[in-house]
């Protein structure tokens, strides 16, 4: 596979994933495509994954094997030699799976290369109990963290750990939507029943969505819609089906971000209920806290420090620490019935007017600029 370039600023975004969801990238790729620059993507092509069309090109390959250490290195290597024959400017690697192949091919180019960290990628909760796995991912960590010269992430307090780690400097541009203007869904209001609370991400463990499902059965009024696919879905319908919450729980499965919205203004809550399960999510900024504000809804979310900060600052709803099912569905039902509800609803307006993508963007092309 052999890429061409026409123009003088050829940026290329290596992803391991199928590109369809991954809305941080949809964004930077689409702003840097319209400050001018030549922008592809390289990602994966999946059984299931939907056609994609974009302004820029998008390439996607298949592989045999998907997932296990194996897939990793037959990615990585692929993606190495692709670029050591592909014209570029500017290659940039989204998370750690990615950079291995990208600094080792800017090296050998002499080109740039740039580290966008959405995650602390040895810290996601899958490698908590895998030692010897997230030993390797550490020390692939090391040796190519600590020399890069070009980096960005997504929160403050990722950026922080990377600079007292490896003396680094990361620049912030946070996951906060484009500015839209306003939906009027055709869902017919009254598919889901209300009330009704929403989460929208990946169905994953270390999501509190076990507990979240549980809260129902002491939060009676509540209805609950859940939308993304991932590695427990099919765990948690189980669980829905053994606590007869059929009527009350609610699955669209994975969802194109242009549809996001649709269904996330019926809603009356967004929740957004990580488990403390390694640094990873303790500093989660999430895209769906935004996106909840963005569609006008107040937000019950973990009391981590980066999504706490945002919840306070702009006074939008409330945190939780003692996540047990009867403690959380006590809040939930709480929070729909105070009466600062409606002080919440209308901070969101305030908060969505200042987390937004035109003032990231700025960042993002003075970054780059400098480059």
């Amino acid at each position: 596979m052999h890429i061409e370039f026409i123009g003088l600023k050829k940026v290329l975004f290596i992803v391991i994933n199928d590109v369809v969801t991954d809305q941080r990238l949809e964004r930077i790729a689409g702003s840097m495509h319209d400050a001018g620059y030549d922008v592809t993507i390289i990602g994966r092509k999946l059984r299931l994954s939907p056609e994609i069309k974009r302004p820029y090109k998008v390439k996607r390959l298949r592989f045999l094997i998907n997932k296990s250490f194996a897939f990793y290195a037959c990615f990585n290597v692929r993606l190495f030699f692709i670029l050591l024959f592909s014209r570029f400017d500017i290659v940039v690697a989204n998370d750690l799976d990615t950079l291995p192949a990208a600094h080792l091919a800017a090296y050998f180019r002499r080109k740039k290369v740039v580290f966008d960290s959405h995650e602390l990628f040895p810290e996601v909760p899958e490698l908590q109990h895998r030692p010897l796995v997230k030993s390797f991912w550490q020390r692939v960590e090391r040796i190519f963290v600590k020399r890069q010269k070009f980096a960005m992430t997504v929160c403050d307090s990722i950026a922080d750990y990377y600079l007292r780690k490896y003396n680094v400097a990361f620049q912030v541009i946070r996951n906060v939507p484009v500015i839209q203007p306003e939906i009027k869904t055709d869902i017919h209001s009254d598919k889901f029943p209300q009330p009704l609370i929403v989460y929208q991400g990946a169905l994953n463990m270390g999501r509190g969505l076990e507990t979240l499902i549980l809260s129902l059965k002491y939060s009676l009024d509540i209805h609950l819609l859940m939308m993304g696919s991932g590695d427990i879905e099919q765990e948690l319908k189980t669980i829905v089906k053994n606590n007869e919450l059929e009527k009350r729980v609610f699955f669209t499965g994975r969802l194109m971000p242009s549809e996001l919205k649709k269904y996330t203004i019926q809603a009356k809550l967004g929740v957004s209920l990580e488990d403390n399960m390694g640094l990873n999510y303790y500093y989660a900024l999430p895209n769906k806290l935004f996106d909840y504000i963005h569609a006008g809804l107040p937000v019950l979310v973990s009391d981590f420090p980066e999504m706490k900060n945002i919840v306070e600052k702009f006074n939008v709803g409330l945190t939780i620490s003692d996540k047990t099912p009867e403690k959380l569905g006590a809040l939930l039902e709480l929070m729909l019935k105070d009466v600062r509800y409606t002080i919440w609803k209308e901070n969101t307006i305030i908060a969505a007017d200042m987390l937004n993508w035109t003032h990231e963007e700025k960042i993002l092309l003075g970054f780059y600029a400098k480059i």
